[in-house]
């Protein structure tokens, strides 16, 4: 009796063992689920936030960022709740260029169409800058101007204008183009330059709307069981438009698919699908090269993914086409 018992232990084990090992190798079925706060954290720690100092008497003060854009910010502009100011001022900066910082800091460059509807914009920077004394709040009275080298995004293009940056109720960065005064763009090119001047603090870019003629389409692609909105997020780079990153930017959590809903992506695009998550501190990721048809789905599993730290994944995602 005590063998007949010992035997269905041990065929009992053998089963346990087994189905683990079926839902470790399916590559659908994660041992380890990334929380909302990890993915945030991990994008979080990807924005290369730049420290600047000076005093608002000193008057006007310019500084050179990481990528060689200088920006002057004139202490006289700042004020406190409509009051002048004195004393030390910190200046918070930020700078993204290339698709694959856009991709880890989730800054894509969507923009606000006429209609409501978002579409791709093609960008010569993407810029946050804040001032604060003591912690609190400043305000600019008058333009900040920028000088940008255009060879960061891959040369001059006269068709730029200024974008405001605002974060929908879901998270997602959009853009808004700012009203032109007496024609004027807020941006020009001089030699291998754009002169910008911006007038508030906070998300600003340098872009244009992505142009193709060919009809469009929406696609879906779905994440990988245990996998949604909140600790996941899936991508899309098109080839050939380097300074730029488009974003699947709405979820169904019934099909556990994500959505281009917007119907802006032309068909026949050559392109790659990109589906990222958080890992244990690491970056997980996968992507697929595409040419777009009307109404494509595209499925990731586990499987296709690869971890990477965000220098890779940054380097990854950068090579693509």
């Amino acid at each position: 009796m005590k063998t007949t018992f010992k035997k269905i232990g041990q065929l009992l084990l053998l089963g346990v063992l087994v189905a683990s090992c079926s839902k470790n190798d399916d590559g659908d079925s994660p041992d380890y689920v990334p929380s909302a706060s990890a993915f945030a954290a991990l994008r979080d720690d990807a924005l290369n936030v730049q420290t600047f100092t000076f005093n608002a008497e000193d008057g006007a003060a310019t500084f050179t960022s990481a990528k060689g854009v200088q920006f002057t910010i004139n202490g006289n502009c700042l004020t406190q709740n409509g009051n002048p100011i004195t004393g030390e001022v910190v200046i918070k900066y930020s700078e993204v260029f290339d698709p694959g910082t856009m991709l880890t800091t989730d800054k894509t460059t969507m923009g606000r169409m006429s209609n409501g509807n978002m579409a791709l914009l093609i960008s010569g920077g993407e810029f946050f800058i804040n001032a604060t004394k003591n912690g609190q709040q400043l305000q600019l009275t008058c333009p900040m101007p920028l000088i940008i080298p255009a060879n960061l995004t891959g040369g001059p293009d006269n068709a730029m204008t200024l974008w405001d940056g605002t974060f929908d109720e879901d998270g997602n960065l959009e853009w808004d183009e700012q009203e032109r005064a007496n024609g004027q763009n807020g941006v020009f090119v001089e030699g291998p330059n754009y002169y910008a001047y911006f007038s508030s603090f906070g998300w600003t870019n340098v872009d244009r709307f992505y142009s193709d003629p060919r009809p469009k389409t929406t696609i879906l692609a779905e994440a990988p069981e245990g996998y949604d909105f909140e600790n996941s997020a899936i991508y899309l780079h098109y080839d050939g438009e380097g300074s730029s990153l488009a974003k699947l930017d709405t979820y169904n959590p019934t099909t556990n698919q994500f959505s281009e809903h917007y119907g802006q992506i032309p068909i026949g695009l050559q392109c790659h699908i990109i589906f990222v998550t958080e890992d244990n501190g690491q970056w997980r990721y996968a992507i697929k090269p595409v040419t777009i048809a009307a109404n494509d789905v595209h499925v990731f599993t586990l499987a296709q993914t690869t971890l990477a730290t965000e220098a890779q994944l940054i380097a990854a995602i950068n090579a693509l086409p």
